[in-house]
């Protein structure tokens, strides 16, 4: 039951419902063109819908402006009102009493973050939980969980959600690693005054707004060799990608340990200065819009990704 004030609730009659579900997909999309593509209406349908849903209410529900809409405060609290409401519904027709946790669970994750430490460990989930049925995107962009139905975030960010559930998965250290054979070839070992003859491996999009060679400057202002970094370089968009370079011997990257631990394990890269020490100013973070009610399936995601990094301190 939609937990509306009575003012509301009076206002309401069949027709109304089918108008409050135009309503949703116009304010997931803030779009009465995207929501009329939803639905297969046209858009002066779903803006004569969403009328008669305000004179209905006694409620202006959005703003109109010349080339978009936006929620009113009013817009606003009804829509977080109907997310609830249809999260609890979907829950309870998907989740009997006892049954097994299925459903679908969309998560986006950062690429070197799914592709290093994520992918390799979903054996064991869809294992434990094989009606969950996962969809796994990837992306450097910042989720509108309104828009895109995602049910959980994964990002290696030191940023705040206002608005949305946020907490700490795990923390990530950072340091040089190459191949062995460039750091033979360059004489690196032990000896980072030779980084002057090398080429850097950078990920440009460290974090949101950082500079091409943010993680290299974190690193050589802590290991005071800012004057002594070389101008050669190449750069990515991806961390996996740099640390697929630099197995390859084209450069020293910055490697993540949670990203590079397999690969330092199997001997393709080396850790030419020593032990991972630095701690990034960024960690991995988990996001999701505030939910009334968990998804037990969503519930079981997180507390396994928790599991999986209890093991990993376990076997450090």
């Amino acid at each position: 039951m939609l937990n509306l004030p009575p003012r509301i609730g009076a206002g309401l009659d069949s027709s109304q419902f089918a108008n409050l579900h135009t309503f949703h997909a116009a304010a997931r999309h803030l779009s009465f063109a995207r929501a009329a593509d939803e639905l297969c209406l046209t858009p002066s349908a779903v803006s004569h819908r969403i009328a008669r849903l305000e004179r209905g209410l006694g409620l202006k529900l959005f703003q109109r402006l010349t080339r978009q809409i936006r929620l009113t405060a009013e817009g606003e609290r009804i829509f977080n009102i109907l997310q609830g409401a249809l999260g609890q519904l979907l829950e309870a027709l998907q989740q009997a009493p006892g049954a097994e946790i299925a459903g679908p669970l969309a998560i986006y994750v950062r690429p070197s973050l799914a592709e290093c430490w994520l992918v390799p460990r979903l054996a064991d989930f869809t294992a434990r939980y094989p009606a969950v049925a996962l969809d796994i995107r990837v992306g450097n962009d910042t989720v509108d969980f309104r828009t895109q139905n995602i049910d959980l975030a994964l990002y290696f960010t030191r940023d705040e959600f206002p608005g949305l559930i946020a907490g700490k998965l795990m923390d990530e250290q950072i340091a040089p690693v190459c191949s062995p054979q460039y750091a033979r070839r360059h004489g690196l070992l032990d000896n980072p005054d030779n980084l002057a003859q090398c080429t850097l491996l950078h990920d440009s999009l460290a974090w949101d707004n950082a500079a091409y060679n943010a993680e290299w400057q974190l690193w050589a202002r802590h290991s005071g060799m800012e004057a002594k970094l070389p101008p050669r370089s190449l750069t990515f968009d991806r961390s996996d990608l740099c640390v697929l370079a630099a197995v390859n011997h084209a450069g020293v990257a910055i490697g993540r340990s949670r990203l590079v631990q397999q690969r330092l394990e199997r001997g393709e890269l080396i850790l030419p200065f020593g032990g991972v020490a630095l701690t990034s100013r960024c960690h991995y973070q988990l996001v999701h819009p505030a939910l009334e009610t968990m998804p037990s399936r969503l519930q079981v995601f997180i507390d396994w990704l928790h599991e999986c990094v209890a093991a990993d301190a376990g076997r450090a």
